[in-house]
């Protein structure tokens, strides 16, 4: 999950792996997180959570989040995304609320959620049925969930936060030129505010943060596009820039990013 605006087709989607960092993005899916070992720091906004084995944290659509792993032992997550579709009756609330603070606890965790995270994670049913099942353990989750949450209306919340406006502002330009002093400009901040964002949130400088190539690499992970299309889709004008660019940061070429890619993930799910 490096793209900074994730646009997933899948409705629902369970995922078990190695706890990492995860920059700052958003997406319109709700997503669920559970820690199954060590530690993770959920970032919502401004703020920062710590989460502990056990916790869950509920992340509502349209939020930007990230995950940051300081804990130097092994640490691993489950994550349920899951598009409004799949929530019935819980879709208005998820649109016009969030949470005050995301996270649940271990202790005030119901023995609901972690049934059906376990189930969810050794289900292997597919078609109809499946979509049945994820459906009915969605709606499980949050009817324990949601009660464990004090939830704020959405309009209450502030609309100018800067992260937010940093974050859509990439989103939507990322495959163009950028600048601080353009960026700034565009956001009518000054490049000193905006560098401290950068450097705060996502502990690193402008010129580091290259969203181009981290969106690349979530192609290279995550899908079948071919290396061409991956280019193409990341803003990249030539294939020869976009090798050079992406070995000098990454000191592999993409191909063999996303071979290694491939393999670690079936390793995450062992």
């Amino acid at each position: 999950m490096y793209a900074v605006f994730e646009d997933n087709k899948e409705e629902f989607r369970f995922i078990d792996k190695k706890s990492v960092h995860v920059p700052p993005h958003i997406h319109t899916a709700l997503e669920i997180v559970y820690i199954t070992k060590g530690t993770q720091e959920v970032g919502v906004g401004t703020e920062l959570y710590h989460m502990e084995e056990g916790d869950v944290a509920v992340i509502f659509p349209e939020l930007i989040h990230h995950y940051q792993v300081f804990d130097s032992g092994t640490c691993r997550s489950r994550y349920l995304l899951v598009e409004a579709a799949l929530c019935g009756g819980f879709q208005k609330t998820l649109h016009q609320f969030a949470p005050e603070n995301p996270i649940i606890k271990k202790e005030n965790v119901h023995p609901d959620i972690a049934y059906a995270f376990q189930t969810l994670y050794k289900d292997e049913t597919e078609g109809e049925a499946a979509l049945s099942l994820h459906q009915a353990f969605v709606q499980i989750v949050l009817t324990r969930a949601l009660p464990c949450l004090t939830l704020v209306d959405r309009s209450s919340m502030e609309s100018k936060d800067l992260i937010f406006r940093t974050v859509s502002y990439i989103a939507g330009h990322f495959t163009e030129e950028l600048s601080l002093t353009k960026m700034a400009a565009d956001l009518y901040v000054s490049p000193f505010a905006l560098s401290r964002i950068f450097s705060g949130t996502f502990h690193t400088n402008f010129n580091q943060y290259n969203t181009r190539l981290q969106y690349a690499t979530y192609l290279l992970k995550y899908t079948d596009q071919t290396i061409t299309e991956v280019m193409e889709n990341s803003g990249f004008e030539s294939q020869r820039t976009f090798n050079r660019v992406f070995k000098d940061t990454y000191h592999v070429s993409p191909r063999e990013y996303r071979n290694r890619a491939k393999e670690e993930l079936l390793q995450e799910k062992k």
